[in-house]
Protein backbone atom coordinates (compact mmCIF):
# COMPACT_ATOMS: atom_id res chain seq x y z
CA UNK A 1 0.00 0.00 0.00
CA UNK A 2 2.81 2.66 1.06
CA UNK A 3 4.42 2.62 -2.94
CA UNK A 4 0.93 2.94 -4.36
CA UNK A 5 0.40 5.96 -2.15
CA UNK A 6 3.78 7.68 -2.67
CA UNK A 7 2.50 7.01 -6.45
CA UNK A 8 -0.77 9.05 -5.84
CA UNK A 9 1.20 11.80 -3.28
CA UNK A 10 3.73 12.49 -6.36
CA UNK A 11 0.60 12.49 -8.91
CA UNK A 12 -0.68 14.58 -6.67
CA UNK A 13 1.63 17.45 -6.74
CA UNK A 14 2.49 16.99 -10.31
CA UNK A 15 -0.91 18.30 -11.30
CA UNK A 16 -0.89 21.18 -8.86
CA UNK A 17 2.76 22.32 -10.42
CA UNK A 18 1.38 21.90 -13.84
CA UNK A 19 -1.72 24.13 -12.67
CA UNK A 20 0.07 26.88 -10.77
CA UNK A 21 2.57 26.25 -13.42
CA UNK A 22 0.11 27.85 -16.27
CA UNK A 23 -1.77 30.02 -14.22
CA UNK A 24 1.31 31.68 -13.66
CA UNK A 25 2.85 31.69 -17.57
CA UNK A 26 5.74 34.22 -18.53
CA UNK A 27 4.52 33.72 -22.08
CA UNK A 28 1.77 36.34 -21.81
CA UNK A 29 -2.20 35.86 -21.17
CA UNK A 30 -5.69 36.08 -22.27
CA UNK A 31 -7.45 38.65 -20.39
CA UNK A 32 -11.09 39.08 -20.46
CA UNK A 33 -12.55 42.70 -19.24
CA UNK A 34 -16.24 42.39 -19.02
CA UNK A 35 -17.30 46.63 -17.87
CA UNK A 36 -20.31 47.34 -16.83
CA UNK A 37 -21.73 50.60 -18.45
CA UNK A 38 -25.21 51.38 -17.96
CA UNK A 39 -28.06 49.80 -16.07
CA UNK A 40 -31.86 48.69 -18.02
CA UNK A 41 -34.90 48.11 -15.97
CA UNK A 42 -33.29 44.59 -14.83
CA UNK A 43 -30.35 44.62 -16.08
CA UNK A 44 -26.95 46.05 -17.76
CA UNK A 45 -25.40 46.87 -20.48
CA UNK A 46 -21.56 45.59 -20.72
CA UNK A 47 -18.34 45.78 -22.92
CA UNK A 48 -16.88 42.32 -23.29
CA UNK A 49 -12.84 42.82 -24.14
CA UNK A 50 -10.40 39.85 -24.64
CA UNK A 51 -6.67 40.99 -25.48
CA UNK A 52 -4.02 38.79 -26.39
CA UNK A 53 -1.22 39.71 -24.08
CA UNK A 54 0.83 36.50 -25.46
CA UNK A 55 4.08 37.61 -26.78
CA UNK A 56 3.95 34.57 -29.73
CA UNK A 57 1.11 32.55 -29.83
CA UNK A 58 -1.99 33.96 -31.85
CA UNK A 59 -5.53 32.61 -31.58
CA UNK A 60 -6.22 31.37 -35.21
CA UNK A 61 -9.16 30.67 -37.44
CA UNK A 62 -11.95 29.74 -36.90
CA UNK A 63 -11.32 31.92 -33.49
CA UNK A 64 -12.33 32.07 -30.42
CA UNK A 65 -15.24 30.71 -28.12
CA UNK A 66 -16.08 32.05 -24.73
CA UNK A 67 -18.40 30.47 -22.45
CA UNK A 68 -19.17 31.22 -18.78
CA UNK A 69 -22.15 30.16 -16.28
CA UNK A 70 -24.64 32.41 -14.98
CA UNK A 71 -24.54 32.72 -10.82
CA UNK A 72 -28.10 33.49 -11.08
CA UNK A 73 -31.13 33.12 -13.61
CA UNK A 74 -29.26 35.70 -15.98
CA UNK A 75 -30.54 35.72 -19.39
CA UNK A 76 -28.97 37.54 -22.37
CA UNK A 77 -31.30 40.12 -24.29
CA UNK A 78 -29.00 41.52 -26.93
CA UNK A 79 -25.71 41.42 -28.58
CA UNK A 80 -23.44 43.57 -30.98
CA UNK A 81 -20.36 42.16 -32.21
CA UNK A 82 -20.63 38.80 -31.36
CA UNK A 83 -23.61 36.16 -31.47
CA UNK A 84 -24.29 33.29 -29.37
CA UNK A 85 -24.42 29.57 -30.56
CA UNK A 86 -27.53 28.62 -29.49
CA UNK A 87 -30.88 30.45 -27.77
CA UNK A 88 -31.62 27.49 -25.59
CA UNK A 89 -35.51 27.51 -23.88
CA UNK A 90 -37.20 31.12 -23.37
CA UNK A 91 -40.57 29.74 -23.77
CA UNK A 92 -41.31 31.75 -20.58
CA UNK A 93 -40.93 35.19 -22.62
CA UNK A 94 -43.77 35.84 -24.71
CA UNK A 95 -42.35 38.76 -26.33
CA UNK A 96 -38.96 40.22 -26.53
CA UNK A 97 -37.47 37.04 -26.74
CA UNK A 98 -33.50 37.45 -25.22
CA UNK A 99 -30.85 36.12 -27.45
CA UNK A 100 -30.01 33.27 -25.28
CA UNK A 101 -31.93 31.89 -22.29
CA UNK A 102 -29.08 29.15 -21.58
CA UNK A 103 -27.57 28.95 -17.90
CA UNK A 104 -23.95 28.46 -19.38
CA UNK A 105 -23.93 30.79 -23.01
CA UNK A 106 -21.58 30.03 -26.01
CA UNK A 107 -20.40 33.05 -27.59
CA UNK A 108 -18.31 33.45 -31.12
CA UNK A 109 -16.93 36.69 -32.62
CA UNK A 110 -18.38 37.52 -36.02
CA UNK A 111 -17.49 37.39 -39.40
CA UNK A 112 -15.91 40.10 -41.57
CA UNK A 113 -18.87 41.80 -43.49
CA UNK A 114 -21.06 41.64 -40.67
CA UNK A 115 -23.77 44.00 -41.21
CA UNK A 116 -22.70 47.46 -39.83
CA UNK A 117 -25.13 47.72 -37.55
CA UNK A 118 -23.90 44.61 -35.55
CA UNK A 119 -20.61 45.92 -35.76
CA UNK A 120 -18.53 47.38 -33.02
CA UNK A 121 -14.79 48.61 -32.67
CA UNK A 122 -12.30 45.40 -32.33
CA UNK A 123 -14.94 43.22 -33.71
CA UNK A 124 -15.80 40.47 -36.40
CA UNK A 125 -12.55 39.11 -37.18
CA UNK A 126 -13.40 35.84 -36.97
CA UNK A 127 -12.30 35.55 -33.65
CA UNK A 128 -8.98 35.85 -34.88
CA UNK A 129 -6.57 37.54 -32.37
CA UNK A 130 -3.16 37.91 -33.24
CA UNK A 131 -0.30 38.97 -30.21
CA UNK A 132 -1.21 42.28 -29.01
CA UNK A 133 -4.31 42.81 -30.72
CA UNK A 134 -7.99 42.68 -28.77
CA UNK A 135 -11.90 41.59 -29.64
CA UNK A 136 -14.93 43.48 -28.16
CA UNK A 137 -18.36 42.59 -28.30
CA UNK A 138 -21.18 44.29 -26.53
CA UNK A 139 -24.06 42.41 -24.15
CA UNK A 140 -27.35 43.43 -22.66
CA UNK A 141 -28.19 41.04 -19.64
CA UNK A 142 -31.45 40.55 -18.43
CA UNK A 143 -33.09 39.48 -14.95
CA UNK A 144 -29.66 40.16 -13.41
CA UNK A 145 -30.60 43.23 -10.97
CA UNK A 146 -29.52 46.83 -11.72
CA UNK A 147 -27.03 48.04 -9.24
CA UNK A 148 -23.78 47.16 -7.96
CA UNK A 149 -25.14 45.29 -4.94
CA UNK A 150 -27.52 42.63 -6.89
CA UNK A 151 -25.24 42.00 -9.94
CA UNK A 152 -23.02 38.88 -9.88
CA UNK A 153 -20.32 37.62 -11.56
CA UNK A 154 -20.60 34.74 -13.97
CA UNK A 155 -18.10 31.80 -12.94
CA UNK A 156 -16.53 28.78 -14.57
CA UNK A 157 -15.11 30.84 -17.35
CA UNK A 158 -14.04 29.07 -20.48
CA UNK A 159 -11.60 30.18 -23.64
CA UNK A 160 -11.43 28.05 -26.43
CA UNK A 161 -9.39 28.13 -29.33
CA UNK A 162 -8.82 25.37 -31.65
CA UNK A 163 -5.64 22.82 -31.13
CA UNK A 164 -5.03 24.94 -27.90
CA UNK A 165 -5.95 24.61 -24.33
CA UNK A 166 -6.35 27.23 -21.99
CA UNK A 167 -6.85 27.36 -18.12
CA UNK A 168 -9.10 30.43 -16.72
CA UNK A 169 -9.48 31.57 -13.28
CA UNK A 170 -12.21 32.69 -11.88
CA UNK A 171 -13.81 35.97 -12.24
CA UNK A 172 -12.19 38.79 -10.01
CA UNK A 173 -13.83 41.82 -9.05
CA UNK A 174 -10.96 44.83 -9.82
CA UNK A 175 -10.78 48.52 -10.36
CA UNK A 176 -13.63 49.66 -12.84
CA UNK A 177 -12.09 50.86 -16.08
CA UNK A 178 -11.71 54.15 -16.91
CA UNK A 179 -12.36 55.20 -20.65
CA UNK A 180 -11.18 58.52 -22.40
CA UNK A 181 -13.30 60.09 -25.37
CA UNK A 182 -11.45 60.27 -29.03
CA UNK A 183 -10.61 64.02 -28.02
CA UNK A 184 -8.64 62.57 -24.84
CA UNK A 185 -10.49 65.44 -22.65
CA UNK A 186 -13.28 63.70 -21.18
CA UNK A 187 -13.28 60.61 -19.34
CA UNK A 188 -15.59 57.64 -18.32
CA UNK A 189 -15.58 55.20 -15.72
CA UNK A 190 -17.45 51.26 -15.75
CA UNK A 191 -19.58 51.18 -12.89
CA UNK A 192 -18.12 47.57 -12.13
CA UNK A 193 -15.22 45.53 -13.93
CA UNK A 194 -14.70 42.27 -13.61
CA UNK A 195 -11.86 40.59 -15.46
CA UNK A 196 -10.82 36.95 -16.43
CA UNK A 197 -7.06 35.85 -16.82
CA UNK A 198 -6.78 32.85 -19.49
CA UNK A 199 -3.12 31.31 -19.71
CA UNK A 200 -2.08 28.70 -22.18
CA UNK A 201 -2.17 25.08 -20.79
CA UNK A 202 -1.13 22.95 -23.75
CA UNK A 203 -1.44 22.38 -27.50
CA UNK A 204 -4.15 19.20 -28.27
Amino acid sequence: MEPLLSAVIVLLLVSCFTSSEALTSNNGNITIKWDIMSWNHDGYFALVTAYNYQKHRSVPSPGWRMSWRWTKKEVIRSMVGAKTTERGVCSMFKRNIPRSCLRKPTVVDLLPGAPYTQQIANCCRGGVLKPGSESEFEISVGKAGNSVKTVRLPGNFMFTVPKQQYVCRPAKNVRPTVFMSPDTKRTASAFMTWKIVCVFDKAT
